[in-house]
């Protein structure tokens, strides 16, 4: 339970604290939201009234405590551009965005661990280098090269996939293998280097002395231990998906989260892209407090701490 409190106080200053640098930040870049907002014929008489209905003329800090009092009740303001509030805007994105991030998971494990557990068996040999080169891959290649290079030999050459989503899951797949590349490589990565530091482990000596095969050896012993730092990671990765399919989302044209806060900056929209932040923080926030409680459990240890 203490564990518990002293993470969701940190969470919460964190949450704060970012929230107020977005605020400031998006007050202090040029250009004028009112200006932009009316277009090109208005007079300074609309200005004045405009500026004072989106409570623009009142001091920052005052700005700033009143956006918190409505966010802490759901209320996030008006988008400026497309003249909704934002929490409705985020709610209806959302459940294309955890589509998208649990699809991307379900790869990135899934090859990711095989992937691991295979080099780690394989160490050294032609197994291990070829699945190291796919994971090292990944995380070297910036994500919208991967995008761009599914997308057009995927979709546009070979025509297996849409090359944009529709809503329907199956074209999820493509955007989904584009954004869970880099975490398959990661969780790889990981999975081959703490189950081969496992392997070297004096239990592991004395389950093989037993005469156990080595399929039970490396599944029923090795890899239990060898998976909490994986677990961990795994955890950490779905929050950030959820979070950072800005730039997916943008090239296969998905109506989620990151392309909603795409369209705030392009249309200066503040209340909007606040919302976008404010929601993305959380759900990383919540992702980490998540991964940190489950490491908690696998690891008693960790309690004590």
């Amino acid at each position: 339970m203490k564990l518990v409190m002293k993470r969701l106080v940190s969470s919460l200053i964190v949450l704060v604290g970012v929230v107020l640098l977005i605020f400031i930040m998006l007050r202090v870049v040029p250009g004028d939201p009112v200006s932009i907002l009316l277009g090109e014929h208005y007079n300074q008489e609309t200005i004045d009234r405009l500026t004072k209905a989106m409570d623009l003329d009142k001091p920052m800090l005052q700005q700033f405590v009143s956006y918190i009092s409505h966010a802490a009740h759901g209320d996030l303001g008006i988008s400026y551009n497309m003249k909704r509030p934002v929490t409705d805007l985020i709610l209806s994105a959302f459940p294309n965005t955890l589509k998208l991030a649990l699809l991307a998971a379900f790869f990135a494990w899934l090859i990711g661990l095989a992937s691991g557990i295979i080099a780690a068996v394989t160490m050294n040999r032609i197994p291990d280098r070829l699945f190291m080169g796919f994971s090292l891959a990944g995380v070297s290649i910036p994500i919208f090269m991967t995008c761009l290079f599914l997308q057009y030999f995927l979709a546009f050459k070979v025509k297996v996939f849409p090359l944009t989503s529709d809503g329907s899951l199956y074209s999820m797949v493509l955007p989904a293998i584009a954004l869970g590349w880099n975490s398959a490589g990661s969780i790889a990565r990981m999975t081959r280097s703490s189950l081969l530091e496992v392997l070297q482990a004096d239990y592991i000596d004395t389950a093989r002395a037993k005469g156990l095969r080595r399929s039970a050896v490396i599944l029923g012993h090795a890899l239990k231990n060898a998976m909490l730092p994986v677990i961990t990671m795994m955890a950490l990765q779905l929050s950030s998906m959820m979070s950072g399919a800005v730039i997916t989302e943008s090239i296969f044209a998905i109506p989620g989260i990151g392309r909603l806060a795409t369209q705030a900056i392009q249309n200066r929209d503040m209340p909007l892209l606040q919302g976008t932040v404010l929601f993305t923080t959380i759900i990383v926030i919540l992702g980490n407090l998540a991964a940190d409680l489950l490491y908690s459990v696998l690891d008693p240890r960790i309690r004590t701490t």
